[in-house]
């Protein structure tokens, strides 16, 4: 494995790592193709909490994944696979190397796993290492590791843009703007870059998957070094425009939302059978919500998520399409955390909030956001065939920078237009539009004052939950 992207010290100690790699960790009967669950120490964290993106300290902006990655979910490790997520809000400290990959699927529960540091520039390649030599080979040779945490590069743009470079594998790269907080400018500046990579067709870049303030580059490493793909980034970064005059295009999508659905009330039934009974978000993910950002009764919980426009940042969150979005207004942000453990199942476009972001889970699965309601597909289950509302030869409904609104819909009528959207007649109103920052900015002056007592009261909630966890020893049960 190789460090990063999300290593020592920012987000887990030393003594974090150095026990992850001197460590035993034993493979956990509910693993699949998704991910390889893993039973090991819990970590003790270099930070209290996730700020913007949960209050455990686990949690982060949404950001690519790649396959092989060690995903922390809360405290439980899981290695994640060719069928997992590619987009969450979990840290991962490291990356299991393309050459070694395989061995995640000869793995079985009760199975032992140690992790061997080696250099990403020494690391054995799927060309290097054929097929029928890989049983033979079942040790790992260590080479000690880049002993960099992951971090390839910083530097400041000429707008002074704080950048980041991490290591994501042999084969990957993760661009970071700015801090690590929620900002819009970030996420449209990683959009023009996206964009501007992406429209040069470089030879060896495999996978362009842009985050919430993060921009994730798979390369082919027997085509393009680590090195010439930051040289890349630095080259095409120079030449962006000045944030503040990025404008991008941004429809406008109305969906129907079944709140408080009765398929979200089963997930948190299976969870407390299942997994844990005694966690803050149950028996009812909306109390949860409403408790931790100060609000004074559910309906507000309702209120808010029916005014708010959600702007989407991410696709692919965690499968499918599934958008990752924020509301535009931040009197609309809910914050809230994620499940830890995670659940083991959530029904197919369950809406959920976790950290500041909304998520439409595009299939059934594991998941962690706090569930709200329930949606129409966002993934053409029919492609190739064509469905209405959905491009031709395209099967995911959204786009980059959509803004998502929903209206009530009863359960039962949800069924009907989920039946609907199955059998490619179903109808989503999609107008076009764009998203300009200069706008935007003075819709935040024009509102600063409400926006900052709405801030200091959720803050206040927030920092008071944190308290209460501590206190029941929330932050120290074992995983």
């Amino acid at each position: 494995m190789t460090e990063g992207p999300h290593a020592a010290p920012e987000f887990f100690t030393r003594s974090d790592i150095h026990e992850l790699i001197s460590t035993d960790y034993t493979v956990h009967f509910n693993s699949d193709r998704t991910g390889v669950r893993l039973v090991g120490p819990k970590p003790q964290w270099a930070r209290l909490d996730g700020g913007e993106a949960g209050l455990h300290p686990s949690n982060i902006h949404d950001t690519a994944y790649c396959i092989g990655a060690l995903d922390f979910t809360g405290d439980t490790p899981i290695l994640l696979g060719p069928d997992g997520p590619s987009l969450g809000g979990f840290v991962c400290p490291v990356t299991v190397v393309n050459g070694d990959r395989w061995k995640l699927g000869q793995m079985a529960p009760g199975d032992a796993v140690r992790f061997v540091p080696v250099r990403a520039d020494r690391a054995p390649s799927l060309r290097s290492l054929a097929t029928c030599r890989r049983a033979s080979l079942p040790l790992v040779i260590s080479t000690s590791g880049d002993r960099d945490d992951g971090v390839l590069q910083r530097y400041t743009a000429g707008d002074g843009t704080a950048v980041t470079l991490r290591r994501a594998g042999d084969g990957g790269v993760l661009v970071e703007y700015g801090l690590m907080a929620l900002d819009l400018a970030m996420r449209a500046r990683v959009q023009v870059l996206y964009e501007q990579i992406r429209a040069r067709n470089v030879t060896g870049v495999l996978e362009l998957t842009p985050g919430v303030r993060s921009l994730q580059i798979q390369f082919a490493p027997d085509q393009l070094s680590c090195a010439e793909v930051t040289e890349l980034v630095a080259e095409v970064d120079e030449s962006l425009p000045p944030w503040h005059e990025l404008v991008v295009s941004s429809r406008s999508v109305r969906l129907p939302l079944s709140w408080d659905d009765p398929a979200t009330h089963e997930a948190i039934q299976r969870y407390m059978h299942g997994v844990r009974a005694d966690a803050p978000w149950c028996p009812w993910n909306i109390e949860f919500t409403r408790r931790i950002n100060g609000l004074d009764d559910h309906s507000q919980v309702h209120d808010i998520v029916f005014d708010a426009k959600y702007l989407v940042l991410g696709l692919g969150d965690v499968y499918l399409g599934a958008p990752v979005a924020t509301p535009l207004d931040p009197r609309h942000r809910l914050v809230t955390t994620k499940y830890n453990p995670a659940r083991t199942w959530t029904p197919q476009n369950a809406v959920g909030i976790g950290g500041a972001y909304l998520c439409v889970y595009g299939m059934e699965g594991p998941g962690g956001y706090q569930l709200v309601g329930r949606t129409t597909q966002v993934w053409n289950h029919r492609h190739p065939d064509e469905a209405a509302s959905f491009e031709p030869g395209i099967p995911w409904l959204l786009r980059y920078f959509d803004q998502i609104s929903f209206f009530p819909v009863g359960a039962e009528e949800l069924l009907e237009l989920r039946a609907d959207m199955s059998a490619g007649r179903g109808q989503v109103d999609i107008t076009s539009g764009e998203f300009s920052l200069a706008d935007y900015r003075h819709f935040l002056k024009d509102n600063d004052d409400s926006i900052a007592e709405f801030r200091r009261q959720q803050a206040m909630a927030f920092n008071a939950e944190r308290e209460a966890w501590h206190l029941a020893g929330e932050f120290t049960r074992a995983s």
